[in-house]
């Protein structure tokens, strides 16, 4: 008879879209579908469903559903076809800070997504993107994100590098990987940071709650990944409704919502986040017309050009609306 705690028959599927992952030791013991749900960032009854459909195999067999996962088991998942078939150019405005036949950096709005997924198809920073470039995207990223390299939140603003051929795709990925590309966001933090500046440095993975959502995990027995974040003080504000903190954070690694979860696990979440625990002051409440989500700009990136290999650094000036808080701030402000 068949252990059903290992994985049995060859995986021989048709499909194109695979994922895979390598099971660390704090896998050990782990369900498949508790590690490839959070791996895949989607939910347990989603995984599950792959499992029982035959479309996932631990190290070339295909899994059973109560598989025990060990430490470097091989993980494949054959993904089902997206709802999206395909991301469509729109005539969108875009901010546009530099540009060559290789790079091009924007600056993207509050409130705009930067690519297509399942029930969101129009209006994203690719959809303005395939309309002003043409043809003229990296082809890596697939039809839902052709030329994304990083991406930053919804209501996160700032600057983003897009690649326009595969060979800038390439060289820009690895530059991440190897943390040459320098990214500083700016800020506004609930709470006074008492220290001047400082580094944290606490791994992130999926919630165990809430797959939407990530957090600091210290259970090695739970899957997390590394996540550093520097901090520096730029101003300090006390005010009848509360005290702030202007910061500014360099990111050495870039995780998911890092510096949202890293900031909220020191106590001092960003204004407007209610995901991770800002917008319950006051001061948040009568300024809600300038508050829509987190208080978060992409202000300055660093790189090095893909073809001519010369360091490039890109600034831009903060949205109208975050300019208006600092400056509310400042005027209530009593430091």
């Amino acid at each position: 008879m068949m252990n059903e705690n290992n994985p049995h028959d060859s995986l021989v599927l048709e499909g194109e879209e695979r994922a895979t992952f390598v099971a660390a030791e704090g896998d050990r013991g782990a369900r498949i579908d508790k590690f490839l749900a959070e791996s895949l960032g989607e939910s347990r009854s989603f995984a599950a469903k792959l499992i029982e459909g035959g479309m996932v195999a631990v190290n070339g067999k295909v899994a059973a559903k109560n598989y025990k996962m060990s430490a470097g088991d091989a993980v494949e998942a054959i993904l089902p076809e997206p709802e999206l078939c395909e991301a469509l150019p729109e005539d969108i405005p875009l901010d546009i800070i530099y540009e060559d036949e290789d790079i091009i950096v924007v600056n993207k709005p509050k409130g705009m997504i930067v690519h297509p997924a399942t029930g969101i198809y129009t209006g994203t920073l690719v959809n303005a993107l395939m309309y002003h470039c043409k043809d003229s995207l990296s082809g890596i990223g697939g039809i839902i994100r052709p030329g994304i390299v990083h991406r930053i939140d919804k209501d996160t603003s700032g600057l983003l590098v897009v690649a326009k051929n595969d060979e800038a795709h390439i060289s820009l990925s690895e530059q991440l990987k190897t943390h040459t590309v320098s990214r500083v966001y700016h800020a506004i933090a609930v709470g006074n940071i008492k220290d001047d500046e400082g580094t944290i440095n606490k791994p992130i993975g999926r919630h165990p709650s809430d797959r939407k959502k990530m957090a600091v995990i210290l259970d090695p027995a739970q899957r997390a990944r590394e996540a550093i974040t520097h901090y520096t003080v730029l101003s300090r504000f006390a005010t009848p409704t509360g005290r702030f903190t202007y910061v500014k954070c360099k990111l050495e690694t870039g995780r998911t919502h890092q510096i949202r979860v890293h900031m909220s696990c020191t106590g001092h979440p960003l204004v407007g986040d209610t995901v991770y625990g800002g917008g319950n002051t006051k001061f948040e409440a009568t300024n809600a017309a300038n508050i829509q989500g987190q208080c978060l700009h992409a202000k300055c990136l660093e790189l090095i050009h893909p073809k001519t290999q010369e360091h490039m650094h890109f600034e831009c000036e903060l949205p109208d609306s975050f300019k208006v808080l600092l400056e509310k701030l400042q005027k209530q402000s009593n430091f």
